[in-house]
């Protein structure tokens, strides 16, 4: 068995090349694909991949698939060591800024390609983000879930406060522009993936906070979506409900919700509307059955 002593040799011989300090570097502000890494380090595939794997064995970097394409990125739960020797990484290092320039001039290249998503209307967006602030800024996110993150905006507003945050969205050019925007944020907590919210790629019990992010409504099986999250909450966790309200369905809305809920044997709170006149969102606070109250 490697000893802490071996184990933090191997990583500092790892980083005393400057080809994977660099890649580690660029890994640090969030994941990164092959092509991507190929395309700012200038050199062949193969020989970044061999880095790579080298990085991967010595715990500095962790590898995923996310569709056709593979991602790499800073373990989300690495150990002291770890992270001592990414703080000692110089940011300001000239070399090292203009990789992070180059990688941004790639993803804006790429989001050129892009089928544009429409954005929220902009006091729509204010409104639910006030809300889930206001819900939020007490109590700790710890690992952060977003179903249906689309191009990341809740990301953006929540991970900060978040030991780790995951988006899912089942559409890959959203993930390609919320990747985009979450690097240009300067969020590196951030990991994307596809999946389906009817058997989402987690373990049972890995998070804290879930947001359900406008997928409900629109869900064939709902009450099939909050017991697949249900699965993933960990204990004295909590689910954010959020649903988009179209003109005069928001007492609809909360009833349906409350039934679903029910169904799923979850405690619900009652919904906030998102303004309060005229709302546009609704959000709500769900947590399993033997969690006691609900705080709204």
């Amino acid at each position: 068995m490697e000893t802490a002593t071996e184990s933090l040799l191997l990583q500092l011989r790892m980083l005393s090349d400057a080809t994977r300090l660099r890649l580690v570097a660029l890994c640090r502000g969030g994941e990164c694909s092959v092509s991507e890494l190929t395309g700012v380090l200038r050199q062949s595939q193969p020989r970044i991949s061999q880095h790579l794997k080298k990085l991967c064995d010595a715990g500095l970097l962790a590898r995923f698939r996310d569709g056709k394409n593979v991602y790499y990125r800073v373990p989300a739960r690495n150990d002291a060591t770890v992270r001592q020797l990414l703080h000692l990484i110089p940011d300001q290092d000239p070399l090292l800024a203009e990789d992070r320039l180059q990688l941004q001039q790639l993803r804006g290249e790429g989001l050129d390609r892009v089928k544009p998503v429409p954005p929220a209307p902009a006091g729509a967006d204010r409104a639910i983000h006030r809300a889930l602030i206001e819900l939020t800024v007490t109590s700790s996110l710890g690992d952060l879930l977003d179903v249906g993150c689309g191009r990341g905006s809740i990301l953006k507003l929540l991970a900060s406060r978040a030991h780790r945050a995951v988006g899912v969205d089942i559409d890959a050019d959203v993930r390609q522009l919320a990747r985009a925007e979450l690097m240009l944020a300067g969020i590196p907590n951030c990991s994307l993936r596809q999946g389906d919210m009817y058997r989402l790629p987690f373990e049972d019990a890995e998070f804290d906070t879930i947001v359900l992010d406008d997928v409900l409504a629109q869900a064939d099986r709902p009450v099939a979506v909050l017991l697949e999250a249900k699965r993933l909450l960990k204990t004295g966790g909590r689910l954010l409900l959020l649903l988009a309200v179209k003109a005069g369905s928001a007492a609809i809305l909360q009833q349906s919700v409350a039934e679903w809920s029910a169904a799923a044997g979850l405690r619900l709170a009652p919904a906030r509307p998102a303004p309060k006149k005229n709302p546009a969102w609704l959000l709500a606070v769900a947590t399993t059955a033997d969690n006691g109250s609900v705080a709204a």
